[in-house]
């Protein structure tokens, strides 16, 4: 099948999006390239509405007037996975559609998979197959060949009949206000996670005590505005090992932070002043200042009790075909049972499994084991699902 021709002139663009503006559903996806540089590198951007499909090249045309339209207007946008999509928009326009329709959240509410491919969900709920092929395609560089346009536009595709398929699924069942609510919780995470600046994902830091934290904060801070400015990589100017590394050892002279292996490339030696300067500002933060270590320590009953329940909200899940691994984890779970026990800080909002669809999916099951009011026993032992959830009765009466 031969691709329509990709959008290499302005005019175009413009034409292209008079047209979408008429339209109740934009589907789209990007393709970008993530290794090289700070943010990733937009290459492609393919569009899907119910006339036609288009493939828009950005280095060619400015796609501002394609995200403006995006992400005003009263049409629904339909994403899969759309993290980076929204990033893109975020850092372009500053805002994201207002009727989003993410098919991966969507399917987590009719199946059991999450996250679910799509090409896994053109299967399940379409009954189709997803060309394949061009996987390992480098979208930076031109010419495209119509093989590689068409398997960009395979992303867009059956976006369109998957919003459909699903949108009628969640009516059957009742649960397309759930699905609201779960991508507006997703949307704002992403644009949070937009915002924040995390250095708390740094990994090997779950044992430092608050000293050492304070020093991989500011460390981690000149990482990623060094990164920002060069366009680079974060963890490919300092990895995580070599920060926590300086971290552990407060080092805040530049030879001894040179003396570490790995810390001998020509970037860092150009600044390892200001790696020792991040070092002394950690060893100089007020106490109040300084981050907080791990969370106390909490009863040894805590994880007997989410290591028992964590199955109960698998099998919950499983007779309501909702995915699991979207409704929670064991975290969660220890995390309900530790605010229901009183170990949770007041600061904090209520646990996910207490708030929401969670809520009247599992919380309330699991609030009635956790309070005595009903038990779990064991029905057919061959069954998928084997666990059965009874009322206990107290007196001749249910609990």
């Amino acid at each position: 099948m031969n691709a329509p021709p990709t959008i290499t002139r302005q005019a175009d663009l413009e034409a292209l999006c008079g047209r979408l503006a008429q339209s109740a559903e934009i589907a789209f996806d990007t393709e970008f390239v993530s290794e090289d540089t700070f943010y990733p590198e937009l290459c492609l951007v393919q569009v899907a509405s119910r006339d036609e499909l288009a493939v828009v090249d950005p280095q060619t045309v400015d796609v501002q007037p394609l995200w403006r339209l995006i992400a005003g207007g009263d049409h629904v946008t339909v994403l899969h996975a759309g993290r980076e999509e929204l990033n893109f928009l975020l850092r372009s326009v500053g805002t994201t559609p207002p009727r989003l329709f993410d098919v991966q959240i969507a399917a987590g509410f009719c199946s059991h998979e999450y996250p679910s491919a799509y090409g896994s969900l053109v299967g399940k709920f379409l009954g189709r197959q997803a060309m394949k092929g061009e996987q390992r395609t480098d979208w930076r560089r031109r010419p495209l060949t119509p093989a590689q346009i068409n398997y960009a536009l395979e992303d867009v595709r059956h976006l369109l009949p998957l919003y459909d398929r699903l949108s009628e699924l969640l009516r059957q069942r009742q649960r397309s206000a759930w699905l609201q609510e779960e991508t507006d919780r997703w949307t704002q995470g992403v644009a949070d996670a937009a915002e924040r600046r995390d250095w708390r994902r740094v990994s090997g830091i779950g044992k430092l005590p608050p000293r050492e934290l304070a020093i991989v904060r500011e460390l981690w801070n000149w990482r990623q505005d060094e990164a920002q400015r060069r366009n680079s990589p974060p963890k490919r100017l300092l990895r995580d090992d070599l920060l926590v590394e300086i971290a552990r050892r407060k080092m805040d002279q530049p030879d001894q932070i040179l003396a570490v292996r790995g810390l001998q490339r020509n970037v860092l030696k150009r600044n390892v002043q200001e790696l020792a300067a991040c070092v002394r500002r950690g060893l100089e933060a007020p106490l109040e200042r300084v981050p907080r270590g791990p969370r106390r320590e909490l009863p040894p009953q805590l994880d007997l009790l989410g290591q028992f329940l964590t199955p109960a909200l698998t099998t919950i899940c499983r007779r309501a075909e909702v995915a699991a691994s979207m409704v929670g984890t064991a975290s969660d779970v220890r995390e309900m049972i530790a605010h229901r026990m009183g170990y949770a800080s007041d600061e904090h909002d209520p646990p996910a499994l207490l708030q929401g669809w969670r809520a009247e999916l599992v919380g309330k099951l699991i609030d009635e084991l956790l309070q005595g009011r009903k038990s779990i026993s064991i029905g057919d032992a061959r069954h998928g699902d084997p666990l059965i959830f009874n009322p206990v009765v107290v007196d001749g009466h249910g609990g």
